[in-house]
């Protein structure tokens, strides 16, 4: 048996190719504005005698975390700031770094020669697990391995360091996640933003 079709009235609609993308929906341009705006409306303008404030420039930070959290950057036009991990850099209750930690400062280290800084701040931190009296020693052992890795990578006498260990001071998460246990567990490098 045979299949038939029947085509009634002639042919099928063509579809236009349409190169122009579209509006979405509700946000076609107007020529009114949104809101009715009275000039003469008098808490648009100056008390008498009234002045602005003086014209500043506010700093801009710029933050860009990779996608597993373990290493920040933060950037504003003062300074910059890497954040890297504890786990990254080293083990469990340890200030010895490991080679992928090395490779990480070593990175680090460029930025800081790219800047031409002269001072480095090193600080440790930890999350509020364990003895207070305890994070204090490993942040400030943390930092110190850091800043010895940079000054040998640096290899520059004119650079001053100023290292610290906050221990469970400053968390940037909240202590009661393993996620923002893991955050607060950090050593930052931080130095002047001294060129473009």
């Amino acid at each position: 048996m045979a299949a038939a079709a029947l085509v009634v009235g002639g042919l099928a609609p063509v579809a236009a190719a349409d190169t122009a993308p579209s509006v979405p929906p509700g946000t076609e341009p107007t020529a009114t504005a949104p809101v009715e705006v009275d000039p003469n409306d008098p808490d648009l303008k100056l008390p008498e005698g009234g002045t602005l404030a003086e014209p500043k420039v506010l700093d801009i930070k710029q933050v860009v975390e990779d996608e597993s959290g373990d290493e920040r950057r933060e950037d504003t036009n003062a300074d910059v700031t890497f954040a890297l991990q504890a786990e990254v850099l080293f083990g469990k209750d340890s200030a010895r770094l490991g080679a992928e930690a090395k490779a990480r400062i070593g990175a680090i280290a460029q930025e800081i020669k790219k800047q031409n800084t002269t001072v480095v701040r090193v600080f440790g931190f930890t999350d509020n697990l364990g003895s207070s009296a305890h994070g204090d020693v490993l942040s400030k052992q943390r930092a110190d391995a850091v800043q010895a890795e940079l000054a040998g990578d640096l290899n520059n006498p004119g650079i001053t360091f100023e290292v610290r260990g906050y221990g469970e001071q400053y968390p940037i998460s909240d202590n009661s996640t393993e996620a923002g246990r893991k955050k607060n567990r950090r050593v930052e490098v931080t130095f002047p933003r001294t060129a473009g």
